[in-house]
């Protein structure tokens, strides 16, 4: 079961051009899960990837990355993909937010608990996109599915998704995917300290950890992007957990990468990256 807010009827190319500069990296993220999706042997599946990126009519991927960064990003994504994957259903919990949701597609594409309620938090443009998309796939989503555009930037989210029927009282799963980075170390800690404040004893959060973007050379086709990187907490952000009432543990993604058969292209600068799930103590 879905609930979606939007009824305006433009077509999708129209659509995706609402969308705002870090909005549109969501179709970066699709276009990494339909490269993967379409691989021999993948590590997941999204049947909707390649939807929206035919919808929004940018070209399509025709084949992998090229330059170093992007190729480090992709495989990054497509390992990052797969590891919320396992834990978000291995959390065993059945009230999960994505925050900054994007054109993610778990609701449909992953098997969840009986009784799941998943919310999804974006800017209207985002959803309103996707809506149109997976109504045109004739998508079903797989869990209770909310759709709650909202502007996390706006302190006001947090009483959306009460009015929407979110259970502070109930252990849940919060998923911020590649959302951190965007944000200054400010509006990252305002975010978490809200997140903490919605989370009963026993929920999780799946966040990637901090680095320096400082130093980040972009490369051709990448600028864009990587322009509106701010770092978020930086390497600082399991302290930050461990000290607001979490605690935080990490998995390498080299370590997770190779477990499961595959080898990130090296890099320099992105040495010690991986990701960050912590539980709720207090």
């Amino acid at each position: 079961m879905t609930t979606n807010e939007s009824t305006d009827p433009a077509p999708g190319a129209h659509r995706a051009a609402q969308l705002s500069p870090v909005s549109r990296t969501a179709l970066a993220v699709a276009r990494v899960r339909a490269y993967e999706s379409s691989r021999p042997e993948p590590l997941f599946t999204d049947p909707y990837a390649l939807a929206f990126i035919e919808a929004s009519g940018t070209p399509l991927p025709t084949e992998g990355p090229t330059g170093p960064l992007a190729r480090l990003l992709v495989a990054r994504g497509i390992m990052r993909t797969r590891f919320y994957d396992d834990r978000l259903l291995a959390a065993g919990v059945r009230q999960v937010v994505l925050l900054a949701a994007g054109l993610d597609t778990r609701a449909y594409r992953l098997e969840w608990p009986s009784g799941t309620r998943l919310f999804e938090v974006d800017l209207p443009a985002v959803l309103d996109f996707k809506q149109w998309v997976l109504d045109e796939r004739g998508a079903e989503a797989a869990c209770e599915r909310v759709a709650l555009p909202a502007d996390l930037a706006d302190p006001g989210w947090t009483d959306r998704l009460l009015a929407a029927g979110f259970d502070p009282g109930q252990p849940t799963v919060w998923l911020a995917e590649g959302l951190l980075v965007y944000l200054d170390a400010e509006q990252a800690a305002a975010l978490l300290t809200a997140v903490g404040g919605l989370s009963a004893p026993g929920s999780r959060l799946l966040t990637e950890q901090g680095r320096d973007v400082s130093g980040v050379r972009a490369e051709a086709g990448l600028a864009e992007m990587t322009a509106l990187w701010r770092g978020g907490l930086g390497s600082g952000t399991i302290d930050w957990l461990d000290a607001h009432g979490w605690q935080t543990g990490f998995t390498a993604i080299d370590g997770f990468a190779a477990g499961l058969g595959r080898e990130l292209p090296p890099v320099g600068g992105f040495d010690g990256a991986g990701f960050l799930e912590a539980c709720r103590t207090a």
